[in-house]
């Protein structure tokens, strides 16, 4: 283990943390309408499926996908119908009364876990991010890596989220979200939408061979 490698890990998961997806989107709305308290606890459940995807994505490339293609369509499925959940309520959005804003999550932590642990970004995006930065040490990856690179993954998630929060809690961006709230909300379900379709038509082959083949 080498600290070139720790390193790629490190900036391999801020890199996946603070690519613009759904994610991203949700915790900007979160932050904009409800503060950096509640954007701040949106990021932190959502962090648990940086680590479940980012885990998975070692996972891979270390094990060269030992655990088969299956259990990945199936999250993707899942993760796409989810997404277009979110999408269709998002683009049918109406503003309930004078100055009241259109985005209102109770129970953020919450909202977040669950966005995180569906979010259909995660795995392929991982993976990429992940195998481009690990591939010029791909003689020191091993399973006894594992657990060094997931922990400096894990900083580097934490190191990204503290960006993303004092972004969303910004009185600029606040102002700037509030005040076209409506069609920034209705402009981020189709861009919901258009995840969820890719995700969908990225498991629906791996998904028909597996069906034809029983």
């Amino acid at each position: 283990m080498t600290p070139a490698l720790l390193l790629a890990s490190f900036i391999a998961a801020a890199a996946y943390t603070l690519t613009p997806g759904p994610g991203f989107l949700a915790l900007l709305g979160i932050g904009a309408a409800q503060g950096r308290r509640a954007g701040a606890g949106f990021i932190l459940g959502h962090f648990a499926g940086d680590v479940l995807w980012s885990s998975l994505a070692l996972i891979a490339i270390i094990g060269a996908r030992v655990l088969g293609s299956l259990v990945f369509d199936l999250l993707g499925l899942v993760c796409g119908l989810y997404l277009a959940w979110l999408g269709g309520r998002a683009v049918g959005a109406r503003r309930r009364a004078a100055g009241a804003p259109v985005v209102q999550v109770r129970r953020p932590l919450l909202r977040g876990l669950a966005f995180g642990l569906t979010n259909p970004k995660g795995y392929p995006v991982a993976v990429a991010t992940f195998t481009a930065l690990l591939a010029g040490h791909a003689a020191a990856l091993d399973w006894h890596a594992l657990p060094a690179l997931l922990g400096a993954a894990c900083i580097g998630f934490l190191a990204a989220d503290a960006v993303l929060i004092a972004l969303a809690g910004a009185a600029g961006v606040r102002r700037l979200y509030r005040r076209h709230e409506l069609w920034i909300v209705r402009g981020s379900g189709v861009l919901f939408l258009g995840f969820a379709a890719a995700a969908i038509v990225g498991a629906a082959p791996g998904l028909r061979r597996a069906w034809a083949g029983r």
